[in-house]
């Protein structure tokens, strides 16, 4: 699939990238050795700039009530930068996170930025002035990612490399519930009876809420999609998966501008990205089909601690190439068990990317929907959605 090249942004490969729902749809991304670059719709550099810390620009995310602000997560820090005059940070939030930062999450308000980092804590700041409002501690390991709840600005989802997804409450210091990937995947494996197939364990990678606020999706090493529906009083009353990349899923993102809010683009390090309509996904339309049944949330400790980020996984060969083998384009997505009926078609659009990809970014360009891709170069691939 063609793509256009924005190019002349960075000289380190990009990590990350966010766009800005405002009038002017600024995007900003951010790379390695604290480089930050703002770019208009058409690709042009409007302004870069490089932070004084010199650390990896993890999260970039644009304030959804204030066009000129834009936060920046590098090393423990958060900078708070003016995209339209990109001369230096307007304001720093010195122990943001405790350890390296690896997420960033505004609420629809604006008033709450919750930052996921390397020590297992979540904190809430008060904005503006980034007071710690609430540090949550559940997760075992490294917290890789955090997402708001749309229209429930005090519901916040986490995922990290323990395998967890925890839903919370920020008026609560516990998780309202928590899935334990590994445990799903241990009774995926025993349900398809795949005798002496290699497991790689499910470290989640990023989490993304629909617009609706009831439906999540949680990318994890394991090459699947995990996917969560949120039901009255904010329980976990459905879930399942879909076999989305022969090796570990990096990205995930619900699209906002398409005219259901359950189309989902992901990434992978197998260098794919694809498109899935979710519509009829069992999980999506549980409600359409009678009360469901909860999904008992796991609590325990996983079996096996993920002591290490990503690369720290990497799969044999003679595996990647068999599931790859498996996941051609248009092959059918697994659904997990307890769910009566699977998923009958596979992602509306899949094409390779051709590197590891290190971020998706979902965006309306000039009012045409498009794909920005992050991986190891220094530049921002784009393609587009028109026709869908």
């Amino acid at each position: 699939m063609a793509s256009r090249q924005w190019c002349e942004g960075h000289s380190t490969p990009v990590l990350c990238v966010g766009a800005s729902g405002g009038p002017e749809g600024l995007l900003a991304s951010g790379s390695e050795e604290g480089e930050v670059t703002v770019w208009n719709q058409e690709g042009a550099v409007l302004a870069s700039l490089r932070l004084p810390s010199g650390d990896d620009v993890t999260s970039a995310v644009f304030s959804p009530v204030t066009p000129g602000l834009l936060y920046v997560s590098h090393g423990e820090m958060v900078s708070v930068l003016d995209p339209r005059s990109l001369k230096g940070a307007v304001e720093e939030l010195q122990g943001a996170g405790e350890e390296e930062i690896n997420s960033l999450a505004l609420n629809e308000m604006g008033s709450a930025l919750a930052v996921a980092d390397d020590s297992g804590a979540v904190r809430v700041l008060e904005l503006p002035g980034g007071k710690v409002n609430r540090t949550l501690r559940r997760h075992t390991n490294i917290v890789s990612s955090v997402a708001f709840r749309p229209l429930r600005p005090n519901n916040l989802v986490s995922a990290g490399l323990d395998m967890q997804v925890m839903l919370w409450n920020l008026q609560k210091t516990r998780p309202l519930w928590t899935l334990n990937l590994q445990e799903v995947a241990e009774e995926e494996e025993d349900h398809q009876q795949k005798a002496g197939q290699l497991f790689n364990p499910p470290l989640a990678h990023c989490v993304s809420v629909a617009t609706c606020g009831n439906v999540l999706a949680c990318a994890a090493e394991n090459g699947r999609v995990h996917l969560m529906r949120v039901g009255s009083g904010s329980r976990l009353d459905q879930q399942g998966s879909i076999k989305a990349h022969s090796q570990g899923t990096s990205q995930a993102h619900f699209l906002s501008f398409l005219p259901h809010p359950y189309w989902l683009a992901t990434g992978g390090n197998d260098g794919m990205v694809a498109l899935w309509d979710l519509s009829q996904n069992p999980v999506v339309t549980v409600e359409d089909k009678g009360k469901p049944q909860a999904v008992p949330a796991h609590r325990r400790r996983p079996k096996a601690s993920a002591k290490a980020k990503l690369q720290s996984q990497a799969k044999p060969k003679s595996q990647q190439a068999k599931e790859e083998e498996e996941v051609e384009e248009g092959s059918s997505a697994d659904q997990s068990p307890g769910t009566e009926e699977a998923l009958k078609s596979g992602p509306k659009l899949r094409f390779s990317h051709g590197d590891k990809v290190n971020w998706v970014c979902p965006t309306l360009l000039r009012g045409e929907p498009s794909l920005v891709v992050a991986d190891q170069s220094p530049n921002l691939s784009v393609y587009s959605l028109a026709g869908l």
